[in-house]
This record gives C-alpha cells, structure tokens and sequence, in this order.
C-alpha cells in the first residue's frame, strides 16, 4: 500500500450567501499567505459546493483531509468554531449542522462506507450569522477568519508536512 502525504483543505459552501462563504474566505486566505508561509509541496487548496461526491474526490487518498464550512446551531453563537475530528472512521456527532441540504455528514458516512475516507479528517465549522443572498461575511464571521487560517496551518504543520522554510 502506498503511504499517503497528500493534505488537502477543503473551503465548503457559497460565496454568494453571505456566511456560507467562510470556507471559501479561509482557502483564499491561504493561498494569499503562501508567498510568505509556503505550505508544504503535497497541499492542494480547493472549494466546493458541498455536494458529497465532490467532497470525497477533493479527500480521497489524502493524508489529511481539513474542510472548513458554515453551520447552524440552535441555540447558536455566530463566529463560534466547532473543530471535530475523525480518525479510524469514527466520527463525534457534530454539534452543528450544515447550511447545505446533504450535510458533511452525509459524505463522511457515504466515504467511510466506501472506504474512501482520508487517514485523519479535521472539520472546521462555523457559526453564521447572516446566510441571506449577497457577498461578503458578516463583521462576527469575517473576524473568525484569521484564526481559522492559524488554524488551518497549524493542522498542517503538527500532521508532519513542515512548511516550506521551515526546520530547513
């Protein structure tokens, strides 16, 4: 069996539904900051509406798989960051749900039954405030996006891949 390196993030969701671009914002902020902190060779950086096929063809044999997406939770903080991970195909039920109608959920489960899941899978999701049509996030969710990007780098960073200029 071939050992997996591949990390892949995944940005989840609709840039033209306010909140529900979060994801996408976090992507963009990342390929933004790689001419200074570089990521490792084997990052591939992408968006995506949600729809699980696409999501499992976006993490399959990947080492790493981070999506980053909105949710809904009732009672809800908008800007609140739920991290879940899934290792060995289990899964901690998530607090939140998704803005979409076939959830992150609903590929998880559909990956693990096709054994198609990454070796470890971190979800990002957050809170929204405002899912109305229109760009732009709101001031609480637009705020949670710096750290989200820390986040995300340091996901990568204790995963193994060094960042390129790093530990050289």
């Amino acid at each position: 069996m071939q050992e997996r390196t591949r990390v892949t993030v995944v940005g989840v969701g609709n840039e033209f539904r306010r909140d529900d671009g979060v994801g996408g914002a976090v992507v963009a902020r990342l390929r933004e900051r790689t001419g200074e902190r570089p990521l490792p060779p084997s990052t591939v950086l992408a968006t995506s509406d949600g729809d699980p096929g696409r999501l499992i063809a976006l993490w399959e044999g990947a080492a790493l798989a981070v999506v980053v997406d909105a949710a809904h939770a009732h009672p809800g903080t908008p800007g609140r960051v739920h991290r879940i991970e899934l290792d060995s195909g289990l899964a901690a039920p998530p607090s939140a749900t998704s803005t979409h109608g076939l959830g992150l959920g609903e590929a998880i489960e559909l990956a693990r039954v096709l054994d198609l899941l990454p070796e470890r899978l971190v979800v990002y999701a957050v809170e929204g405030a405002d899912g109305s049509f229109g760009t732009g996030l709101s001031p609480v969710v637009a705020a949670a996006v710096p750290g989200l990007v820390a986040s995300v780098e340091d996901e990568i960073a204790r995963h193994g891949a060094p960042v390129s200029g790093e530990g050289s």
